[in-house]
């Protein structure tokens, strides 16, 4: 019988689409229909849907789109996240893997990367020149030259066109609500990665056949080495969800809104706290392109320490996974929110960036620590989810659960430690980030093969760990 990747769930509220193969949807925890119901009470709503790697967070589960015409429509919060534009970054080498299948040169490699990215708790960046207010407000364009180092050669330069947005235009007037203190915070933190699931990844890549073609016009080779990026906004988003979530919860008291989740906050669009938050919102996205492009910067300085002036990193592609914005789709504005989303545009789709028109921008999905991770292209189908796929491969066990149940020697099995085969970590042990282990996801593989299943999106290539640099807890 022919697998069903598709479902849409009837909930008191309406419906949800779920997008998972049999074995991930039958495996969904109960509380995560609860969530779409209370999400699905946001009137006005047009569509909500759920990507395979979906699982329980804040309000709002962790792999939702949502999506209102823009005329009557709602944002939320709770359906962006706190971590705002946390979003993936892939940038190519000219190394082969071969050049680095000594566990000794990775270890080396990532030292060095130490020595640029600050990964120490309360890590300080290395970028106190740069003014924090063109950053927030011009995004990459706010950049002084010397961080754009491709700048110098436009034919060659990715820096600027590489990415889902370079800025993200705002009401300047929106950063009189942060205090001082966050202003100060954010600055220190620019160009870091944060805790948690955040990270930055040595790997090689191995094409999928079915699409070398697109893979090779995008610069891949089999057996590249590409470092992939995971990070966020830092504290500046942090302090915008905080900041604002209580200014909505306001409105939502005088206007008699709300639901069975007191954590699950929204607005009209066309109130003023709405519009605050999205002003800064917006804010926080161009922060957060920012700070994954010179956590990539550092790495490349360590890139070229360890390997020569010869050493290349150019930008493969930048894009979020938490964010809401306005899209036009069949010719009718709606805003979309994407909260553990990801969008995958199909070839010849208006909105790909100049350089991806023709061949569809490449989708970055990053598997768990010391698995796979995957570079995807939208297909056409996509269309029916709004061009949403996955954002990873999606939690299955909380923190404190993987620590109980997962032990040092399956984790350390899982990276092959010992091996000439050994995924190198910066942290001096494995216990420190036993809740980041394998075991605490899904399996991506699986994540992937819906995703293609449902027709949303093709895999370009398949990414495999080499190195990985964790900031710490």
């Amino acid at each position: 019988m022919k697998e069903n990747y598709s479902r849409q769930v009837q909930l008191p509220s309406g419906v949800v689409h779920v997008y998972a193969g049999s074995e991930l949807f039958n495996a969904l925890d109960y509380q995560v229909f609860q969530m779409a119901n209370n999400n699905l009470q946001i009137p006005n709503q047009v569509y909500m849907s759920y990507t395979p790697d979906v699982h329980v967070g804040v309000g709002t589960c962790i792999g939702t789109t949502a999506v209102w015409n823009m005329h009557n429509g709602y944002v939320s919060p709770s359906i962006v996240g706190s971590d705002i534009g946390c979003g993936m970054r892939v940038h190519m080498t000219n190394l082969h893997k071969d050049e680095l299948k000594e566990v000794k040169l990775r270890r080396k490699l990532v030292k060095t990367i130490e020595k640029y990215l600050p990964v120490e708790d309360h890590a300080r960046g290395h970028f106190s020149d740069i003014r924090l207010e063109h950053i927030v407000t011009k995004g990459l364009h706010g950049l002084p030259k010397k961080y754009i180092p491709d700048g110098y050669t436009p034919r060659k330069a990715t820096s600027l066109t590489h990415v889902e947005s370079s800025k993200f235009s705002m009401d300047e007037n929106a950063l009189n609500r942060l205090s001082s203190q966050v202003w100060h915070r954010s600055h220190r933190q620019l160009g870091t990665l944060g805790n948690g699931n955040h990270f930055a990844e040595i790997q090689s890549i191995e094409i999928a056949e079915e699409n070398r073609e697109v893979a090779e016009a995008w610069g891949l080779f089999d057996g590249q080495v590409v470092i992939m990026i995971h990070s966020g906004s830092r504290a500046w988003g942090g302090s915008v969800s905080q900041t604002c979530s209580s200014d909505m919860l306001k409105v939502m008291r005088m206007n008699g809104l709300g639901t069975a989740d007191p954590k699950l906050l929204f607005a009209p669009l066309e109130h003023s706290a709405a519009q605050t938050y999205v002003n800064l919102m917006y804010s926080a996205l161009n922060y957060a392109v920012v700070n994954r492009h010179l956590i990539a910067y550092a790495i490349r300085e360590a890139g070229k320490d360890v390997f020569g002036s010869k050493f290349e990193m150019t930008t493969l592609y930048d894009l979020m996974h938490n964010y809401a914005w306005e899209e036009k789709h069949e010719g009718q504005s709606y805003f979309v929110h994407r909260k553990g989303a990801t969008r995958s545009l199909p070839p010849g789709h208006p909105d790909n960036p100049q350089p991806y028109l023709t061949t569809g921008h490449p989708a970055l999905i990053p598997g768990s620590m010391g698995t796979a991770s995957y570079i995807m292209v939208g297909a056409t189908d996509g269309k029916a989810n709004f061009h949403s796929i996955c954002h990873g491969a999606g939690r299955i066990r909380s923190r404190s659960a993987t620590k109980r149940l997962i032990t040092l020697n399956e984790f350390a099995s899982s990276m092959r430690v010992g091996t000439d085969e050994e995924i190198v970590v910066n942290q001096r042990s494995l216990e420190s980030i036993l809740d980041e282990s394998p075991q605490a996801y899904k399996d991506v593989d699986q994540i992937i093969e819906s995703v293609v299943g449902a027709g949303l999106a093709k895999v370009v290539a398949k990414c495999k760990p080499m190195a990985t640099v964790k900031g710490a807890k």
